[in-house]
């Protein structure tokens, strides 16, 4: 079967934030001294786009946009017109969906208030925000500037806006916490009734300062036990868990993030982000990345200079790509979705699929890729049986 183009999605990173975390190995830049250049990052950010456009040429035009995300960094530090100034810019480049979700990451500890009314304004349906815990031992441990009150009071304060889309970020397995702890915190962001929580492990990253001076966290089995716990009791609200890490009421899925996770395409734009593009025409698959830091992206002025990278991905490399994403899903996906979206016949990866069947990682089901309960707890064993 030859390669399907999937939906199109828009990620657009903005990379500053107030304080830099110290488990946080995203491409974030704590502000220091001025204020950021942000008017002038906002009209760099539609030039990229154009340069993108250009570069990709009948791979990205026209084709219509499903999802948008402002990620970081702190998007909410960005003025609702300069939020507004990037949709209304993309639209007149882009076709976007009737139902077209887009996501605007925030920290209850740079709300101000008023701002949500103008977001909305702007095109931005559904909000993010990074709570992480609703215990203020834990925030201060985490680095975070938000205190459990004012995250409350930022997400009602959302609320009364008109927002009824909105996720909670919250992690479980933090330095000394208990189980009756992480219950605690699912139970607070529960009362907030938000259309979708986000839960995921604190865990040690490179390069991060907890990597360099880790703090006492829970072992694996202590971390298994609050993820099972967490998870019934956000099943027994009517939370569904529909990905590793994801668990939404019915219709509030994230569909910027679904479009990932079933290896669809997205745009790049910003400093340091990443875009997969597929080329139907061609039968390929290239991944693209923007230079990391802020300056040295800005400086680009959109040229050359903005990109940071830009491989096509090798056949070699497809299968185990596509699993990383796919057999995150709970459901899975069509078993034939392989073929369209990497554009490789499913031969290619029949061995492998037989072995993790025979290990009890994969689902008997002969229209569906999908994990069972023990594939979900060895889910990175059962993706590097893909590794070429």
């Amino acid at each position: 079967m030859s390669l399907v183009a999937p939906p199109l999605a828009l990620y657009v990173h903005m990379p500053w934030c107030v304080k830099k975390c110290p488990y946080c190995d995203f491409n974030s830049h704590g502000l220091r001294g001025a204020a950021p250049p942000y008017a002038e990052y906002t009209e760099l950010l539609l030039a990229d786009l154009d340069a993108d456009l250009r570069d990709f040429g009948e791979a990205a035009h026209q084709r219509e946009i499903v999802s948008v995300f402002f990620g970081g960094g702190t998007p909410s530090l960005f003025a609702p017109e300069l939020v507004a100034r990037f949709i209304d810019g993309a639209r007149t480049r882009l076709p976007f969906a009737a139902d077209c979700e887009i996501t605007l990451e925030t920290n209850p500890g740079t709300v101000e208030h008023g701002r949500f009314d103008g977001y909305l304004k702007a095109g931005v349906n559904r909000l993010s925000f990074g709570i992480q815990s609703f215990d203020d031992d834990k925030l201060e441990r985490l680095g975070r500037i938000h205190s459990a009150a004012e995250a409350e009071a930022a997400v009602k304060s959302a609320q009364d806006a008109g927002y009824a889309n909105l996720n909670l970020d919250l992690m479980y397995a933090l330095p000394e916490q208990s189980l009756d702890g992480a219950l605690a915190d699912v139970e607070r962001a529960i009362a907030l009734a938000p259309a979708h929580i986000s839960h995921y492990q604190l865990t040690l990253e490179p390069n991060t300062a907890f990597a360099a001076n880790p703090p006492p966290l829970p072992d694996d089995d202590h971390a298994w036990a609050m993820q099972e716990a967490c998870e019934a009791r956000l099943a027994g609200d009517g939370y569904t868990q529909y990905e590793i890490s994801a668990y939404a009421r019915p219709g509030r899925r994230c569909s910027h993030n679904l479009n990932y996770w079933q290896f669809g395409d997205y745009l790049g734009i910003g400093a340091g982000a990443h875009g997969k593009l597929s080329d139907a025409a061609g039968g390929s698959v290239r991944r693209r990345w923007k230079a990391r830091h802020p300056k040295a992206y800005m400086e680009a002025a959109a040229g050359p200079g903005r990109i940071g990278g830009d491989n096509p991905v090798s056949p070699a490399e497809l299968p185990f790509e596509y699993m990383l994403n796919a057999l995150r899903l709970i459901d899975g996906v069509p078993l034939a979705d392989f073929a369209r979206r990497t554009g490789l016949p499913l031969q290619r990866i029949a061995a492998p699929l037989a072995e993790a069947s025979r290990r009890g990682w994969l689902a008997d089901d002969p229209q569906r890729l999908r994990t069972t309960a023990l594939g979900q707890r060895f889910l990175n064993d059962v993706i590097a049986a893909f590794l070429d």
